[in-house]
């Protein structure tokens, strides 16, 4: 698999297979973030489809101060947003308290800490049964949750990548991780329960 600095030289000089390349590499976790901040999945396609027509038009211009996953995301970002604001508004839903403060101790730690379950690995979880259980979870988030969560755990992008791309502070981001991990905990744990 070629990396993305070959394929953006290869961009850069014409080659068509080389957008096909990345198109491919890069559309699911475009629409996945998209969708977290686009209120309709067309919205959500219009940004990817117009961040590919972006990317074409201004690759030339694309200086490599980041990488070229975190400055795709960048304009996919900005054009889910700007299309987003041009979509007829919907009652927003407030954000209701992420953890209990009670399932911390005095030192800040969790109070009840996931117990190892390494040595009984296959008998507790079958990580194909689970990906739904995630799925939901991680669509049921608030947005800026869903969409940290979705940079820094799904798609791998470090901190500071994640803050660039959705021009959040650090600290904000650390908590909006926080949370929204806290709440995907919640889910599995209860579903661990069940199960």
């Amino acid at each position: 698999m070629e990396a993305d600095d070959e394929l953006l030289a290869q961009l850069r000089n014409g080659n068509e297979e080389a957008f096909v390349m990345l198109v491919a590499r890069y559309q699911q976790p475009m629409l996945r973030l998209a969708r977290s901040i686009a209120s309709s999945p067309a919205v959500a396609e219009e940004a990817v489809q117009d961040t590919w027509m972006g990317v074409l038009r201004g690759i030339d211009r694309f200086e490599g101060r980041s990488s070229l996953k975190t400055w795709l995301f960048r304009i996919l970002v900005n054009r889910a947003r700007s299309a987003e604001s041009h979509e007829p508004s919907q009652a927003s839903i407030g954000e209701a308290h992420a953890v209990n403060p009670e399932r911390f101790d005095a030192d800040g730690h969790w109070a009840d800490p996931v117990a190892p379950w390494t040595e009984a690995s296959e008998a507790r979880l079958d990580a194909a049964a689970w990906t739904p259980v995630l799925k939901a979870a991680i669509d049921d988030l608030p947005p800026r949750q869903r969409q940290i969560v979705l940079l820094r755990d799904v798609e791998g992008l470090s901190s500071a990548e994640a803050c660039d791309v959705l021009g959040v502070g650090a600290g904000n981001q650390r908590i909006l991780l926080h949370r929204g991990r806290s709440r995907l905990r919640g889910i599995i744990e209860a579903q661990m329960k069940k199960g």
